[in-house]
């Protein structure tokens, strides 16, 4: 259905550089072919070739792009924009890697997904909806006509993805060209979502061009893989030959950088308890939305009694799936957002003097932003583009009077230096970086103040393979020379096992288990942490996932014993079932 030959992009004018040269691969219908690289390989520049859709600057140059549907064969690199808009969201559709962008945020996620089936089907605003509504079933909405209704910037992460999902499958396109499609979503709705688009290919023989850094996902889903590498082709063939005897060594750098659970996690035991961050019964209830005639919708409760402690110089994760309250904790911890009454959040300096965060003084509060900062899960999004990295850089120190306008220039260029990047760079705005790039700067700016309590939200979610390495060995070397704390959110079971000496896992705003790295992985007790477990993807294709078994058994209460499950009326306690080892069951 899909033969691409000879693509050539280049920037600027004909003797500009490349960006492409003489890329080739074909796709066969009811097939999933898979572009994998990293970041500045040329994967997404590719795809969006195919719908016209380049960056300012980017030229074709060279090639053919022949798509064969029901309405004949045509070249899309020849198209015109009208032709090109008839084909767009119809006979092929996109899922963009950053959903924050990609959405409107003036228009609700419902709107904007009905839109497609309004301008293509030309059906009645009633119909859209309706056929909205069922296909935010199909990819996996707690609540279905709540996210009809939101904001983009009122989802979560995942939960943001999954819209940017159901837009692209709501028209049944002949291709699907999926640009990290499943970056920010738990393993348990990741192998949910490529369910529904296997059987959509089964049902219909849809083409997927699958763009991704998850080895595992590829191992799983893929019949045939391109690795690119600075704009080449380097290694291409059936997924079971270039995973399973990789000829490239660049494929082979690849499939080593990929994290993995392994068999006996390590665990950091601190030699003196030192708890720098006490939450205890923190609550977070958000009011319903307005509906008509002045009702409002049941409230959404994002946090439920959630309680732990953070050891000094020690690592806490959250996991667990998209909607689940993560984000929703680390900005509590934060006081981004107000807790409900009766919350209590401590942070205790390396001074030993102790903030009660939710009744503090606002001296007390712009002390406690000192010593704690996040890192957020979107670099694109939380970083200003109309300011420069030494803008940047230096706002924190700026507002909380650090320093002289030299001194914070200097302290903007070692803090670039510190986390791998030129300081000749600080004039640059975001846009000029990759996305790894724009996540170090992230991290350096949340280092400007010298914080003890580090809060990371995803901060590798949208990072491949080799960046994600660089970053979480960035992360693990700052912990160590600078003493730090961290609370790391994340969906990544094998990142969490790498870096993490304690785990809590979230689901539905209440933390289910909660233990040490080392037990939580080799001895899980509830059935919704052995069932994120059981549900993490390997870059094997000799271990593929029952993605269906997997899909429908993710953690679903029906589906556990009695003695774990959650009732309306009846909720099982946290236990202790051994020293630090916590899991919400019956007695």
């Amino acid at each position: 259905m899909l033969s691409v030959e000879g693509l050539t992009i280049g920037f600027g004018g004909p003797s500009g550089p490349l960006a492409l040269d003489d890329v080739s691969f074909s796709l066969r219908r009811g097939e999933t072919l898979s572009l994998v690289g990293e970041s500045g390989s040329g994967k997404t520049l590719a795809a969006r070739s195919l719908l016209g859709i380049l960056p300012r600057g980017a030229h074709i140059r060279a090639g053919h792009a022949i798509f064969v549907d029901r309405d004949g064969a045509s070249d899309l690199l020849a198209l015109g924009d009208a032709a090109l808009r008839d084909i767009r969201g119809s006979r092929i559709a996109m899922v963009f890697q950053e959903p924050m962008s990609a959405l409107s945020p003036l228009h609700s996620v419902g709107e904007q997904v009905a839109e497609a089936v309004r301008l293509h089907h030309g059906a009645t605003r009633a119909a859209a909806a309706e056929r909205c509504i069922e296909v935010f079933a199909e990819v996996g909405f707690p609540d279905p006509d709540r996210a009809y209704a939101a904001y983009p910037f009122q989802l979560s992460g995942g939960l943001r993805q999954r819209a940017m999902i159901a837009m692209a499958m709501v028209c049944r396109p002949t291709l699907l060209i999926a640009d990290e499609p499943t970056t920010a979503l738990d393993v348990t709705t990741q192998a949910t979502v490529l369910d529904l688009i296997r059987r959509l290919q089964a049902e219909t023989g849809m083409g997927v061009l699958l763009i991704t850094h998850d080895l595992g996902v590829v191992a799983n889903v893929a019949d045939t893989v391109a690795v690119m590498r600075a704009g080449r082709v380097v290694e291409a063939g059936p997924v079971t030959a270039v995973l399973g005897a990789a000829g490239h060594p660049y494929t082979r750098a690849l499939m080593a950088a990929t994290p993995t659970i392994p068999e006996a996690p390590s665990c950091r035991v601190p030699t003196a308890l030192d708890t720098i961050l006490q939450v205890s019964g923190l609550n977070k209830t958000y009011p319903g939305r307005r509906l008509a005639l002045g009702r409002r919708a049941p409230p959404v409760t994002a946090a439920i009694d959630v309680g732990f402690a953070l050891e000094r110089g020690a690592t806490l994760a959250i996991v667990g799936e998209s909607g689940s309250g993560k984000s929703t904790i680390a900005r509590l911890a934060l006081l981004a957002e107000i807790p409900d009454p009766g919350s209590r959040v401590v942070f205790r300096g390396r001074d030993g003097v102790e903030i009660d965060i939710g009744s503090a003084g606002p001296e007390a509060l712009r002390a406690f932003r000192r010593r704690a900062q996040m890192v957020f899960q979107d670099p694109f999004a939380s970083l200003s583009p109309r300011m420069t990295i030494r803008d940047i850089l230096t706002e924190p120190l700026r507002v909380h009077r650090i320093g002289t306008p030299a001194e914070q220039r200097d302290r903007a260029a070692a803090l670039m230096a510190r986390v791998g990047l030129s300081p000749d760079h600080l004039g640059r705005f975001p846009h000029a970086f990759s996305g790894g790039q724009r996540q170090r700067i992230s991290i350096a700016r949340a280092l400007a103040l010298g914080p003890e309590l580090l809060v990371c939200d995803e901060p590798t979610s949208a990072l491949d393979v080799s960046v994600q390495a660089q970053v979480l060995d960035l992360l693990a070397e700052l912990r160590r020379e600078l003493g730090l704390s961290m609370l790391f959110i994340s969906h990544n079971l094998a990142v969490v096992a790498g870096i993490a000496d304690h785990v809590a896992v979230m689901r539905r705003g209440r933390i289910v288990e909660s233990a040490p790295v080392d037990r939580l992985f080799l001895a899980p007790v509830h059935p919704y942490t052995q069932a994120l477990i059981a549900a993490s993807p390997v870059a094997d294709c000799e271990a593929r996932l029952d993605l269906a078994a997997v899909s429908l058994g993710a953690g679903e209460p029906e589906t556990w014993p009695e003695r774990f499950r959650v009732g309306e009326h009846a909720v099982p306690a946290l236990r202790e079932i051994e020293a630090g080892h916590f899991v919400r069951c019956a007695a």
